[in-house]
């Protein structure tokens, strides 16, 4: 074993010889900032080996560094081997750090029918003439009030023993709450005087890296606190893959319980912010990926990675929270959504219900995009629906300068046609750092109406103005001076940066394309297309257009519905009766492999240009281009 310290922390480990780096911060509880899970392609993890021995091959890697940084010895995380007792510097830059989290979710009016309800009542004492036994008395009191049929209440054992002494230290006068539960209506909790208002529910948006939790109150229907934190199994691997590996190695107890962990942050944060107590906490809608949802209930996740990808459950789930740790009413409930396959599940499926999409006449287009995507094509009658890897290149990985929603990223870009000077603007309005996902779609727009960059992504190097240069590696365009940034370092997006922003969107497209295929519809058919996600709400439609990241339509029918995921689980918490509709809507949609169907390739190469090689499915791009070529001329 060898001794890695990691500074300025000090924070130790041991380790095996041979492992990386990556792999002692991430044991040491340190989360590293991997966007392309460790495999040496976005150059985010950079450390500085302070002393001890290692194996690291800079030549290969020397496209992330500058001499000075090299000459400090700097190196990448996932790709240095531990040789010896080591100590390492971990700058600010490479931890994963703040992160704007994407809250927001759809408002719209939804009726008020939550599975949980309160009863007040006020009963007689038994007396000789009558007799009756406790939990008949308050099951009928339940009733005469509204509650459901007495002979319809299940009532737990660990309740019912706390009944007689209950109903008597209050003189009676008590509340029951009862939840509609499968297979009928259940007593949760019984508590003395009258607490009929105080009824809470949560909707948890289960994100991979983040967490997202509304507190509702579900006597008013109203949102009474928000909150969001990191998924703490980043800690075990930044993607999915990672984490279902980590978990095949007798990893799965530690990444439900961190997990449940995060859940029990972002609950305990709205509660806090609200004043109220967890205890008056009953249920729990959680919408997460398929993967996720598995690892959230300590289910094995190992088989839906290996083929033929088959996952234990995809049906909607209801579980006693307390079973697996969920820190609210001891009796609370905890509802998951359903899934389609291994890569569609509970989050694309609050996102159809989000959006509205399956209620609908119109056929609409929902995309998704992450590290991985998804896409949804259909309407009230049909669906079809793929999954995919994007690349980390929309997500800043793969990007020289490309990062994740922090403090100082790009967010929003504007190269004037005339002097080729950008004009942005950062998250908190802080000198830039990097750019986001969204930014990053801003300036291949930009940069292509420009004219900077041809259709197959290549920089004008022939133009004569002092951003656009060959670079060491690469020909490059200057977004900000070092002067201007944070990092003393000229922001630039390099040619192959491009490339990679290239085969990206081809892949979002192509599914697109492969889909409208497979149902017989073309882009003139399409009524209205939805972005969810972070990534989605933050994208300038008109540039997602030009560069051929989706179909083109009417840019007026393209809309960010925000955080779909919390959106739906909102919806299927306050109102029980849109719960029936999520195992019909999962159960209605038909999967497409993209890797088993021939189509999808050809699609792909299709869409390796700007915007695609079939111009006339992009009429106000090609409008563009001609207006571009007259400029020139």
């Amino acid at each position: 074993m060898r001794t890695v310290t990691f500074l300025p922390s000090y924070r130790k480990i041991d380790i095996e010889r041979g492992k990386t780096i990556l792999d002692a911060a991430q044991n040491a509880g340190l989360n590293m900032n991997v966007v392309c899970g460790g495999q040496g392609k976005c150059g985010k993890c950079i450390v500085y080996i302070q002393s001890g021995k290692t194996e690291f091959d800079r030549q290969k890697y020397l496209r992330f560094f500058t001499e000075e940084e090299l000459a400090k010895g700097a190196c990448l995380a996932c790709q240095t081997t531990v040789q010896g007792d080591l100590q390492v510097f971990i700058p600010e830059s490479s931890l994963i750090q703040e992160q704007k989290i994407l809250i927001e979710h759809r408002d719209q009016k939804i009726d008020l029918r939550p599975s949980v309800r309160k009863f007040y009542v006020e009963l007689q004492p038994p007396t000789l003439a009558d007799p009756s036994p406790d939990l008949t008395r308050l099951l009928w009191g339940i009733q005469k009030n509204g509650g459901p049929a007495a002979e319809k209440i299940y009532v737990p054992l660990e309740v019912m023993r706390e009944i007689p002494a209950i109903l008597r230290h209050s003189d009676w006068k008590v509340t029951g709450t009862v939840g509609l539960v499968p297979g009928g209506y259940r007593l949760i909790d019984l508590q003395e005087n009258d607490t009929a208002k105080r009824v809470y529910g949560a909707a948890v948006d289960l994100g991979s890296t983040t967490i997202v939790a509304y507190l509702w109150d579900l006597v008013e229907g109203k949102v009474v606190g928000v909150a969001s934190n990191y998924n703490r199994q980043i800690s075990c691997g930044e993607d999915i893959l990672a984490r279902v590996n980590y978990a095949r190695k007798n990893g799965l107890v530690k990444l439900q319980s961190l997990a449940i962990e995060s859940v029990n942050t972002a609950l305990t944060t709205a509660s806090d912010n609200a004043g109220i107590d967890r205890e008056d906490i009953y249920e729990v809608v959680v919408a997460g990926n398929t993967v996720m949802t598995h690892m959230l209930l300590g289910i094995d996740p190992a088989y839906i990675i290996a083929e033929p990808y088959v996952p234990v459950v995809q049906r909607a789930l209801s579980v006693a929270a307390s079973r697996i740790g969920i820190a609210c009413n001891r009796n609370c409930g905890l509802f998951a959504f359903p899934a389609v396959s291994d890569f569609i599940g509970g989050d694309i499926i609050a996102d159809i219900l989000a959006c509205g999409m399956a209620g609908q006449e119109g056929v609409s287009l929902l995309i998704d995009i992450g590290t991985n995507f998804e896409v949804v094509l259909g309407n009230r009658e049909w669906m079809f629906s793929c999954a995919g890897a994007a690349g980390p290149a929309l997500e800043g990985g793969e990007v020289l300068f490309g990062m994740r929603a922090n403090p100082g990223a790009i967010e929003k870009i504007v190269i004037d046609p005339e002097t080729l000077i950008p004009s942005y603007s950062t998250i908190n309005n802080l000198k830039p750092r990097g750019i986001t996902g969204s930014g990053l779609i801003d300036l291949l727009a930009e940069l292509f109406a420009a004219c900077i960059i041809d259709r197959n992504g290549r920089i004008d190097t022939g133009i004569g103005n002092p951003r656009i240069r060959i670079g060491a590696h690469f020909p490059e365009y200057v977004v900000a001076w070092a002067k201007d940034t944070d990092i003393n370092k000229d922001v630039v997006i390099t040619e192959n940066d491009i490339k990679n922003l290239i085969m990206s969107k081809a892949s979002v497209h192509a599914a697109c394309v492969t889909l409208m295929k497979e149902a017989d519809v073309t882009r003139h058919d399409i009524t209205a297309i939805y972005f969810a996600g972070a990534f989605g709400n933050y994208i300038n439609k008109k540039n997602a257009t030009i560069i051929g990241l989706i179909p083109e339509i009417n840019p007026d029918q393209i809309r960010n519905i925000g955080n779909g995921a919390v959106t739906g689980a909102n919806i299927a918490l306050i109102n029980r009766r849109e719960r029936k509709t999520l195992d019909e809507i999962a159960n209605r949609m038909a999967y497409i492999e993209l890797n088993a169907e021939p189509s999808f390739m050809d699609e792909y190469t299709m869409s390796s240009f700007l915007p695609h090689t079939d111009l006339t499915l992009f009429p106000m791009v090609q409008k563009m281009l001609d207006a571009c070529r007259i400029k020139r001329v």
